[in-house]
């Protein structure tokens, strides 16, 4: 018997091999991209149990159903809240495609279009801190604050003080963090520390602790950003509340500074994003918050100048059954008339993103794009780089922005008055494994104050030319088409 043990052995995983490639191209093909389900195909297919392992751990885009199953329940609520909501004023003079964009934002991500607002874009790192530090020392009612990743440190101290100042004033102050990137950072442990002794009520956002009935896939994270004091002065953007160089020793090494845009924002559509803190808060917690958490839009003062913006604000997410970031990105990029500029620190797109760039240059836009001349990840800048040849040639202008900063900053501008900013890289990450924030804003005064942003870029940066590219050696090529094929296994 023992003799035979080798052959039956051998001839066992040799079914299992051909169970576990039949098994895969009946399974990972339903509801799933044909890119990604190539990419997951050819693992398998070559390295299948090693495969089969990395699909059961990551393979699921989406969170549990009960989760998901509570967002649709809060996008329902929020919908019939908004009913009393009053439509913008001014859409004779919008482009003709804009009303279309807002009720597809809205049927998916529930939120409205709202007309009356400010905003005030902030490129300083340490600026947007001191401002929203000093919105919160305005706080009478409540203060809420939500983050991909927190810290308390020297570049942050001044808003941990502000709200230790809010509590003692008797404000209401919340808190969310994402479970996993608050939790490697440095100093973690002091941080939460200290929101406990100034009295912030802080929550995780999709923590991982299956044996205490807590787990989706792993890397599913929730990498919102956005402030709201009183539901009236809100913050929202790429920034996390961290200093400049992420207290990562790695970094500190390389001298590496992260370049951010947060916008400040008053007028109605501060309750829509506290909408989105009100669902996190809800989602991780089960606590439904009441009307008190919020101001009518009806008590919110509304400026009277002709300059005010309507602006929409547009969450997605892994909590979503439809990708709504990645939607928005298609329907602007193929709307655009005359140009679009783009800025995203990881730019890895979808095969429909490229196809919207660069028709968009076939159709003689003038199509610009903002990326980091270093990268702080090497799988993804190696991934995004394998683009740059493909849009060079359909005539996209590629502008690094040089070391040692990261240009962390997420927008997107087209023609003379839409643009977008948020949370939400332009990479499949964020189209489908991040609960992301964005807000749309349509109004000539806003994109005129990011158009000053992108000349800042250009001004501190250089263009990448085709001739340039095409002298890269075949090794780093190599490296990016590699890392370009397995970005695609979401």
């Amino acid at each position: 018997m023992f003799e035979n043990l080798p052959a039956i052995i051998a001839g066992i995983l040799v079914i299992a091999d051909f169970a576990i490639r039949v098994a895969a191209l009946i399974v990972i093909p339903r509801g799933r991209k044909p890119t990604a389900a190539m990419a997951w195909l050819l693992a398998i297919f070559l390295i299948p149990f090693v495969g089969v392992f990395l699909f059961l751990v990551i393979g699921n885009v989406k969170l549990p159903k009960a989760r998901r199953d509570r967002q649709r329940e809060l996008d329902r609520i929020i919908a019939e809240k908004a009913k009393a909501m009053p439509d913008p004023r001014g859409e004779e003079s919008w482009p003709g495609w804009l009303p279309a964009l807002f009720r597809q934002n809205r049927a998916l991500g529930a939120l409205p279009a709202l007309g009356g607002n400010t905003a005030q874009l902030i490129g300083d790192y340490q600026a947007s801190i001191d401002a929203m530090s000093a919105a919160v020392d305005t706080a009478t009612r409540f203060v809420h604050v939500e983050f991909y990743i927190v810290s308390w440190d020297a570049t942050t101290g001044g808003l941990f003080d502000a709200m230790e100042r809010a509590v003692r004033r008797g404000v209401v102050v919340r808190l969310l963090a994402d479970y996993v990137a608050s939790r490697r950072t440095v100093g973690h442990d002091e941080t939460f520390a200290e929101l406990d002794r100034i009295g912030v009520t802080w929550k995780d956002m999709l923590p991982v602790r299956p044996l205490h009935g807590q787990y989706q896939r792993p890397d599913l994270r929730n990498h919102r950003k956005l402030v709201v004091v009183d539901g009236r002065i809100g913050f929202t953007g790429s920034q996390n509340l961290i200093d400049r160089s992420y207290r990562s020793e790695k970094n500190i090494t390389r001298g590496l500074q992260w370049q951010e845009l947060m916008a400040r924002v008053t007028g109605p559509v501060v309750t829509a994003l506290n909408g989105v803190f009100l669902s996190d808060w809800y989602l991780e917690t089960g606590e439904l918050l009441d009307d008190t958490e919020n101001v009518p839009v009806d008590d919110v003062a509304v400026p009277a100048s002709p300059g005010s913006l309507v602006c929409q604000i547009v969450p997605s997410g892994p909590a979503y059954d439809t990708e709504n970031g990645l939607r928005l990105f298609l329907a602007l990029v193929s709307s655009a008339r005359e140009k679009v500029i783009i800025t995203s620190p990881y730019f890895v797109p979808d095969e429909a993103m490229m196809y919207a760039i660069t028709s968009a240059c076939f159709r003689g836009l003038d199509v610009e794009l903002f990326v980091s001349e270093i990268g702080d990840q090497g799988s993804v800048w190696h991934a995004q780089r394998s683009y740059y040849g493909e849009l060079l040639s359909a005539g996209v202008k590629i502008w690094l922005y040089p070391g040692p900063y990261i240009l962390h900053a997420k927008h997107l501008s087209i023609d003379d008055d839409v643009a977008v900013i948020g949370s939400s890289n332009m990479d499949i990450r964020s189209f489908s494994l991040n609960a992301e924030v964005l807000m749309l804003v349509h109004g000539g005064s806003f994109v005129e104050g990011m158009r000053a942003v992108e000349q800042g870029y250009r001004d501190a940066g250089r263009q990448l030319t085709l001739e340039e590219w095409k002298r890269e050696p075949a090794t780093a090529t190599f490296l990016d088409g590699i890392a370009r094929l397995t970005s695609a296994l979401q």
